[in-house]
C-alpha cells in the first residue's frame, strides 16, 4: 500500500474541506407529483433570494395541490401557481430577479417563471426541458429568467410530463388534458 507524503495532508484536508463546503450552499427539495417524484438541488451561494423564497413557498405548504399548468415539449414544464380547479394561488410580494448570477437556462435547471416586469416572479416556477439560451441573463428584455438549481434525480419525469397532451382550459394554452399534479414539495434537512 502506498502511504501518502505528509506534505500533501495540508492539501488533502482543504480539498475534502472545499468540497463539503461546496455541499453547504445548496438546499436539497424532493417534488412529489402524481406522475413521480423529481429531486432538486437549489443553489443558495448564486440565487439566495429566490431559493429562500422558493423554500418559505414549500415549508408554508403553498405548491401541495398545486399543478403543472404549462407544458410545452422542448422548452419546459411550469407549475406552482394553480389549483387543479385552474384557480390562481395568492402569493407573498415578488422576489429581486438574480438572473445576474451565472446559471444557465440548460435542460433540467429550474428557474423563476415572471410575467414580462423583470422584478414581478412570486411561487411560480419552470424545468427547462432542453437548453434555453435566449432566457439567460440579461435576455431580449435586458434581464432574463432566474435559475436557481437544477434536477438531480427525475429527469426521466419532467420528460413525461412534458410528453403530455396539452390544450386550452380557461383561456389558458399549452395546460395538460390531464392534470399533473403536484402532490408535495418537501425541503430535504
Amino acid at each position: 500500500m502506498k502511504k501518502t507524503p505528509l506534505t500533501l495532508l495540508p492539501c488533502l484536508l482543504l480539498m475534502a474541506f472545499l468540497s463539503v463546503n461546496a455541499w453547504a450552499d445548496q438546499v436539497q427539495v424532493l417534488m412529489k407529483t402524481s406522475m413521480g417524484e423529481i429531486e432538486v438541488s437549489l443553489n443558495k451561494e448564486k440565487a439566495p433570494k429566490t431559493v429562500e423564497n422558493f423554500v418559505q413557498y414549500a415549508r408554508d405548504g403553498f405548491y401541495n395541490g398545486t399543478i403543472f399548468h404549462r407544458v410545452i415539449k422542448d422548452f419546459m414544464i411550469q407549475g406552482g401557481g394553480f389549483t387543479e380547479s385552474m384557480d390562481k394561488k395568492q402569493t407573498r410580494d415578488p422576489v429581486e430577479n438574480e438572473a445576474n448570477n451565472g446559471l444557465k437556462n440548460r435542460r433540467g435547471t429550474i428557474a423563476m417563471a415572471r410575467t414580462s416586469a423583470p422584478h414581478s416572479a412570486t411561487a411560480q416556477f419552470f424545468i427547462n426541458h432542453k437548453d434555453n439560451g435566449f432566457l439567460d441573463y440579461p435576455g431580449q428584455d435586458g434581464w432574463g429568467y432566474a435559475v436557481f438549481g437544477e434536477v438531480t434525480k427525475g429527469m426521466e419525469i419532467v420528460d413525461t410530463i412534458a410528453k403530455q397532451p396539452i390544450g386550452v382550459t380557461g383561456g389558458m394554452r399549452n395546460v395538460p388534458k390531464s392534470p399533473i399534479i403536484i402532490e408535495k414539495v418537501t425541503v430535504l434537512e
